[in-house]
């Protein structure tokens, strides 16, 4: 194990088991796609990064926790302090406000981390070819690729090229999107289905515990719960009602 999650699985495991690399944040649509990822038969390793955001520590803890319960093989925590040092993030940049929930707008908001995606994907493949994997798997969904451009489908396509021409003559390694097309509804009720530990799970961008409830992290993840008419499992310090007629549940 390169950190401490759970073990190998003892029972499994043919040498031609296949393995995906999985970008594991600790917010619930990278925890749907591990066990998206878990429910296509893959063994997993789990990638996560600290890379100089506000709830870094309790995004570590979350991601820990999921990959214990999703049974991943490994477990890698990488530390990316320079896009902190890059800054332009209000993610990373205590001189830039954290604003508040803006769910109509298509502008591209403050949280968005400058081609965060593409050094992230740089990592996790590099340690799924170390590891032999196949895949590496992201939780990007089209409500993200309306404000980040690095979620777009598009960048994904792209950067698959990218490791084709940059990895050895043998090694295949796809990039997986899975939810890349659906809503956080639909990754909600996705989750749901896999029974997803979402209370271990954290998406505020301001604090550590309670989440906010304001954030644009926070709103989107309220309003899909609200749309299913499921209680979200981690405590808020405010929980507004993001759907209309719907009070929270």
């Amino acid at each position: 194990m390169t950190d401490d999650t759970s073990d190998r699985n003892d029972e499994a495991e043919s040498t031609d088991e296949k393995r995906a690399v999985v970008l594991l944040s600790g917010g619930m649509d990278s925890a749907t796609a591990a066990y998206e990822a878990r429910d296509r038969g893959y063994e997993i390793y789990a990638l996560h990064t600290s890379y100089g955001q506000q709830t870094a520590d309790r995004e570590l803890e979350c991601a820990r926790r999921v990959a214990e319960e999703v049974g991943a093989a490994d477990f890698l925590w990488v530390e990316t302090g320079h896009l902190a040092s890059i800054g332009a993030s209000s993610l990373t940049d205590d001189e830039l406000e954290v604003a508040d929930a803006d769910t109509e707008s298509d502008e591209i908001p403050t949280s968005y981390v400058p081609f965060r995606n593409a050094n992230l994907l740089s990592m996790a493949v590099s340690y799924a070819e170390a590891n032999d994997c196949e895949a590496v798997f992201i939780g990007a969904h089209s409500e993200d690729f309306s404000g980040y451009p690095d979620c777009r489908p598009e960048f994904f396509e792209a950067f698959e090229q990218v490791v084709d021409v940059g990895t050895k003559p043998e090694t295949e390694i796809g990039i997986e999107a899975p939810f890349v097309d659906w809503s956080k509804t639909d990754i909600a009720e996705r989750g749901v289905e896999l029974e997803v530990p979402y209370e271990h799970t954290w998406s505020c961008y301001r604090e550590n515990e309670p989440a906010c409830g304001t954030c644009d992290a926070c709103a989107f993840r309220l309003q899909a719960f609200q749309r299913l008419g499921v209680c979200d499992p981690i405590e808020y310090a405010e929980r507004p009602s993001y759907v209309d007629g719907v009070a929270d549940v």
